[in-house]
C-alpha cells in the first residue's frame, strides 16, 4: 500500500507525467480533440461571424478561455476513470506512490498539454484570424492556459465520482453547462436575476471570461484582472486537493 509514500515527491510526480505523455502519445483521438478541436471551434466561430466581425472580437477572447477548459475537463476526467477501471490506478498506488504525487503527476502531463492548446489557439485566433484585443495577447494566453488548467483540475475532480466513461460526459451538464450558461458570455452578469448574479459569482468560469474580457478592453494589466486570475488559479489549486482526498483506487 501506498500509506507510507510521502504525499508529494518530485520524482514520482514527473515519472506519473512523463507515463502519462506517452499514453497520450500513443491516443490520437485525445491529442486531435485536445489541440485541434479548439482551434477549428474558434475558426468556424470566425466564419460563423463572417459578416460581423464585431461579433467575434466581442465573443471571441470568451471563448478561446472557455473553448481549453471544456476539452481539457472532457480527456482528463476520460482519462483518469480510464485508469481506474482498468486497474492502472490500483497498481500504481500499490507501489510508494501517494496520491499526491498521482494528481500532481496529472495535473503537469495535462498542464504540459494546456500550454500547447493554449499556444495554439491563442495563435490561431489573434495573429490567423484577426482577434482585436487592446491589451497583450501573452495575458491572454495566460488566461486561456490557466482556463486549460482549470478543466484538468475539474476533470480530475468528478472522474472520483463515476462508474464508467459515459457517466464522465454525464458530469458536463452538472458542472461545466451552468458556469457557460451564467459566465457572462450570453448577457452581462449584472443583468441577471439577482439570484443568478450570485450564483455566478461563486462560479470560476465567471471570472475567466472576465479575465479575458480585461484583455480585451484594457491596454494595461488592471487589478480586476489580477483578481481573476489570481481566483482561477486558486479554484484550480483547490479542486486539485480536493480530486486527491477524493481519488478512488478502483471503480466499485
Amino acid at each position: 500500500m501506498s500509506t507510507d509514500a510521502p504525499a508529494l515527491t518530485p520524482a514520482r510526480t514527473f515519472a506519473t507525467a512523463g507515463r502519462v505523455l506517452r499514453q497520450l502519445r500513443h491516443d490520437p483521438r485525445s491529442v486531435a480533440l485536445l489541440l485541434i478541436v479548439p482551434v477549428l471551434m474558434i475558426t468556424l466561430l470566425r466564419y460563423v461571424f463572417d459578416g460581423a466581425p464585431g461579433t467575434f472580437d466581442s465573443i471571441g477572447a470568451s471563448l478561446l478561455g472557455i473553448f481549453p477548459l471544456i476539452t481539457m475537463f472532457l480527456v482528463t476526467s476520460i482519462a483518469t476513470l480510464r485508469e481506474r477501471t482498468s486497474g492502472t490506478l490500483e497498481r500504481l498506488l500499490a507501489m510508494p506512490l501517494g496520491k499526491g504525487d498521482l494528481i500532481a503527476g496529472y495535473a503537469l502531463a495535462f498542464g504540459a498539454v494546456a500550454v500547447a492548446q493554449s499556444l495554439l489557439a491563442t495563435a490561431m485566433s489573434v495573429w490567423v484570424l484577426g482577434l482585436d484585443i487592446v491589451g497583450s495577447p501573452w495575458l491572454l494566453l495566460l488566461v486561456a492556459l490557466l482556463d486549460a488548467l482549470l478543466g484538468t483540475a475539474l476533470g480530475l475532480f468528478v472522474s472520483a465520482f463515476a462508474a464508467s466513461e459515459f457517466q464522465a460526459v454525464q458530469f458536463m451538464p452538472a458542472v461545466i453547462f451552468p458556469q457557460l450558461l451564467l459566465c457572462g458570455l450570453f448577457t452581462p452578469r449584472d443583468q441577471m436575476h439577482p439570484v443568478l448574479e450570485a450564483v455566478s459569482d461563486v462560479l470560476p468560469m465567471s471570472y475567466a471570461v472576465d479575465g479575458m474580457n480585461q484583455v480585451l478592453a484594457h491596454t494595461d494589466a488592471a487589478a480586476d484582472f489580477y483578481r481573476d486570475i489570481a481566483i482561477v488559479a486558486g479554484c484550480a489549486l483547490l479542486v486539485l486537493g480536493l480530486g486527491a482526498a477524493t481519488l478512488r483506487r478502483r471503480t466499485a
